[in-house]
């Protein structure tokens, strides 16, 4: 440890002290009868100390688990405990599906939360929708400021055209636009533009056809089919 903390420090190289639930020392197991926000806590606390024990502190600790609300309470703890910068992250999240929303929570409830310095999202995917998926949690929070933030509103019955897969194709086109800008994709033309007043560019449709408005005013008409690509020259426009 020592050879490895002498290495680290001459370098400038931080260490991440990680602990997770599913690899818990055994005697923490014994002690805590299972794994535990507090189990977790004190064995990360083991590791610091054997840090702190060769003048190392150039640390940050993530205690991870798969189970949201445990490891929501385990950082909690961690917070209140030590003054280490904390890298979240949900272990063995799952499928984009269902990963997506356990991380959304359990790492953007920290954060909204003014807890966590670093993140990382776990999906049994390829490592690129980890990567979408950190920096939409990190929009959701506002912690982000560049990118399109799309908002778009629930279909109800008031929605006369095919709005879901246009709301999808256009997620797809601004995913890596870095343009930071509200676009809005709302379902009908009664309530769109004025419920979408804040959005800088938007669409609201209608039966065969759709509006094009810019921050609640409406410049054109445009039909269905061409929505999408009126929408994303306007976009270039801004």
């Amino acid at each position: 440890m020592r050879k490895v903390v002498d290495a680290c420090r001459a370098h400038g190289v931080p260490i991440r002290v990680g602990v997770n639930g599913g690899s818990l020392e055994k005697e923490l197991l014994a002690k805590y009868g299972r794994v535990t926000p507090e189990a977790l806590v004190e064995s990360a606390l083991g590791h610091i100390r054997l840090l702190e024990k060769y003048d190392f502190t150039d640390v940050c600790v993530s205690v991870k688990s798969s189970d949201v609300p445990l490891n929501m309470k385990a950082y909690r703890l961690l917070h209140e405990t030590v003054d280490y910068p904390l890298h979240l992250g949900v272990t063995e999240a799952g499928t984009p599906s269902m990963g997506l929303i356990k991380s959304a929570v359990g790492i953007g409830g920290l954060l909204c939360d003014g807890i966590g310095d670093t993140i990382r999202v776990s999906l049994t995917a390829d490592p690129t929708e980890e990567v979408y998926a950190a920096k939409r949690i990190l929009q959701a929070c506002g912690l982000r400021r560049t990118g399109v933030n799309l908002i778009s509103c629930p279909t109800c019955g008031r929605t006369s055209y095919n709005m879901i897969p246009i709301v999808e194709e256009l997620e797809r086109r601004l995913a890596d636009c870095d343009k930071q800008i509200t676009v809005a994709v709302m379902g009908c033309v009664v309530n769109g533009p004025g419920e979408a007043s804040a959005a800088d560019v938007g669409i609201a449709g209608g039966r065969g056809e759709g509006l094009l408005f810019r921050h609640g005013t409406v410049l054109r008409k445009v039909p269905e089919e061409k929505l999408i690509d009126a929408l994303m020259d306007e976009i270039g426009k801004l």
